[in-house]
């Protein structure tokens, strides 16, 4: 096993922690110290081989994981909150997350075995997925697999992160941003001290999760809840855009990301995610002059690769994004339900 740490200086540290059979490699896990010990920002995925990093990493930052003061999660993915049950039974560590992120953590805890199979297979079946893609989950449906989906394990928070809060780290300025979009929790931690590198431009660092990347582009989904009855219709890339800029008028230094690597300019970087989403929503408006259904949308949309190449799970993740551009285009006057279909199809007006 080798352990990738690196120094940010001031007191920041980045643990590269794996994702198991995940293109993305691994997550940074941040440490950052305070004068009451370390605390960690995010976790990592819940896997033996990426405990054992996680644990070799703050043995290699100069602490043991009994030193561990707090868990600072910026959103509910596994990749990020999933060893934090771990690391408070470990450490005594609390673990706080944005609210609205807890309640999909607690929710999943306490869902009815099968109930997010019904869920998603209702949802598919909405959106136009075949019955070939519907097939599988019928068939765990039916056997009963509902009691091992992720998440179930997942720790509860025992602290609220609130929007605009200045955390309780003695010794340091860590203030929380409210950034939904990519969940409807994710918070970003911005680090209110000079740059130890004293760069020139922008103020601070930010622990930007997943809502700032240097080379991707994070997903942005419905904020999925089985118990919804309809009443509620919400806009996950709305709130994204909006983060964005909220970001880029914060200006930090220096962005510390989960994902790739630390990088500046994070004004230029959230230019080309809001000209992304703009080109995308615009080259949907166009394919949507004749009505797709949310699965001919997603099967048109331009992916990393081809349709065919999508693996099955991840064509659901897809179509979650293709209506999440729906969502935004309908609430832009852009495009609208074909009244009576069934599946539902949209089409530009």
């Amino acid at each position: 096993m080798t352990t990738q740490v690196t120094d940010h200086r001031g007191g920041v540290w980045s643990i590269a922690v794996p994702i198991p059979d995940n293109p993305l490699g691994h997550t940074l896990v941040h440490l950052l110290e305070t004068d009451r010990g370390p605390v960690l920002i995010d976790t990592g995925w819940d896997d033996p081989d990426s405990w054992d990093t996680l644990v070799a990493g703050v043995t290699a930052c100069g602490f043991t994981l009994t030193d561990i003061h707090g868990v600072l999660i910026t959103h509910h993915h596994p990749d990020h909150h999933g060893l934090s049950a771990k690391v408070r039974e470990a450490s005594g560590a609390w673990i706080a997350m944005h609210a609205a992120d807890t309640a999909v953590v607690r929710r999943t805890r306490e869902a009815e075995p099968g109930r997010w199979l019904d869920y998603l297979i209702a949802k598919l079946t909405t959106a136009g997925a075949p019955d070939g893609h519907l097939a599988p989950l019928r068939e765990a449906r039916a056997k009963g697999r509902g009691r091992r989906l992720p998440g179930r394990r997942a720790a509860l928070p025992d602290r609220e992160i609130g929007p605009g809060e200045l955390l309780d780290l003695p010794g340091r300025r860590v203030r929380a941003i409210w950034t939904p979009g990519h969940t409807p929790g994710h918070v970003c931690l911005h680090l209110e001290e000079e740059h130890p590198s004293g760069l020139p431009q922008g103020f601070g660092r930010l622990f930007s999760g997943d809502h700032l990347l240097p080379g991707i582009t994070p997903h942005i989904g419905l904020y999925e809840d089985p118990d919804d009855d309809g009443g509620q219709v919400t806009d996950p890339l709305g709130d994204y855009l909006d983060s964005l800029e909220r970001i880029g008028r914060l200006a930090p230094a220096e962005v510390l990301p989960a994902h790739q690597h630390a990088f500046t300019d994070a004004e230029g970087r959230v230019r080309e995610l809001i000209a992304h989403h703009e080109d995308r929503l615009a080259g949907l408006r166009a394919l949507l002059r004749e009505p797709r259904t949310p699965w001919q949308l997603a099967m048109a949309m331009e992916w990393n690769r081809p349709w065919e190449q999508i693996p099955y799970g991840s064509r659901n993740i897809a179509v979650s994004e293709a209506e999440a551009h729906l969502r935004r285009l309908v609430k832009q006057g852009y495009v609208e339900v074909v009244t009576g279909s069934d599946p539902v199809r949209y089409q530009a007006v």
